[in-house]
């Protein structure tokens, strides 16, 4: 009974018609929608993305991807693994000089993974080996100097996010009591370090299914700033029905606000629709449909647009062709997603 109902509620949200935008504060109302501490933007919602690039590029492939948005990104969201920082490898290397650049005029979001990519079975790093400190002196306190010092000299926070989708590598990198801990002493250690610029961000995949592994998974309230979560209407990549924006968003919304926190901003940390090839037209009216539902969604305030293929045949999950591009353009011009940066 509960799921007939919840499954009415969302049809009556996908067919609900246009916001009149009521609900919206143009960024032209001043102090009060400047954001907060915590980079919380009173007023509307941040817009970002993730776009495809090497660590050599990035700055070029963003402008990019704001040419064709027609407006330039508030987030910038990039990937890091946790080796160590050797020669010229900046994989494990927070705020390269491409996204300390991107950064001059735009917010970064850095998401921290316990990985060493391409490196052996043996440098992977479990959960454990972090909250026992054998990272600290090689990566951890390294990086937690570095966005210190990037803090300190432009007076910019960063997003940070440790093992995004971490209900994804349990039981492979530990348990989620492993990760809680591992994720405390991170935070724990760049607090000693006097790292004050970090706005604490964790994401979930927000399948529903892993309910139970969100509630022993979430660190607690004194060690997350921002709940982000990542939901596509995947189609052909996994075989599934076409699922609109508003279908893709709610429920894991709702359940976050239930069981999670009814209080901390949101962030839809990664979003996108694949295409349909038998109706080229389909995402482009996904696309259109993005605002009104932001506008409904109890503090999402952020919305970051995954524009990359994921992992998988058929599975390209970029903007596909012109029609796509302008109805993506019209969406995120809406004053909601155009909010004061300072």
């Amino acid at each position: 009974m509960a799921c007939a109902v919840l499954l009415a509620v969302l049809a009556l949200r996908d067919t609900a018609g246009p916001d009149d935008g009521s609900g919206t504060s143009p960024s032209g109302q001043g102090e009060r929608c400047r954001p907060t501490a915590l980079l919380e933007p009173p007023c509307g919602a941040w817009f970002g993305a993730f776009v495809q690039h090497d660590k050599s590029n990035l700055a070029e492939k963003v402008r990019a991807y704001e040419e064709k948005a027609g407006r330039k990104l508030d987030i910038v969201y990039t990937y890091h693994d946790m080796s160590a920082v050797t020669g010229s490898r900046l994989e494990g290397q927070l705020l390269t000089e491409q996204e300390q650049r991107v950064g001059e005029d735009r917010m970064l979001l850095l998401s921290w993974e316990s990985k060493w990519w391409g490196g052996t079975k043996r440098q992977q790093p479990t959960w454990r080996q972090i909250y026992e400190g054998e990272l600290d002196d090689s990566v951890i306190d390294v990086q937690a100097e570095r966005i210190k010092e990037y803090g300190e000299r432009t007076g910019k926070k960063v997003f940070l996010s440790f093992d995004l989708e971490m209900d994804t590598r349990t039981p492979a990198s530990g348990s989620p009591e492993d990760y809680v801990r591992a994720y405390r002493h991170i935070h724990d250690r760049f607090r000693d370090l006097g790292v004050d610029n970090v706005v604490w961000t964790w994401v979930i995949t927000g399948y529903l299914n892993h309910a139970d592994l969100f509630e022993r998974l979430y660190p607690g309230d004194d060690y997350v700033d921002w709940i982000g979560y990542n939901q596509y209407n995947y189609y052909r990549c996994h075989q599934t029905k076409w699922l609109s924006f508003a279908r893709t968003q709610y429920a894991t919304h709702d359940w976050i606000r239930a069981h999670i926190s009814d209080d901390k901003p949101l962030m839809l940390s990664e979003f996108g629709s694949a295409s349909d090839p038998d109706r080229p037209d389909r995402q482009a009216q996904w696309y259109a449909r993005v605002p009104e539902v932001l506008k409904d969604l109890d503090g999402v305030k952020a919305a970051l647009q995954w524009n990359y293929r994921d992992p998988g045949p058929h599975c390209d999950l970029s903007v596909a062709g012109d029609a796509a591009w302008r109805s993506l353009r019209t969406a995120v011009a809406d004053p909601y997603l155009n909010q004061p940066l300072k």
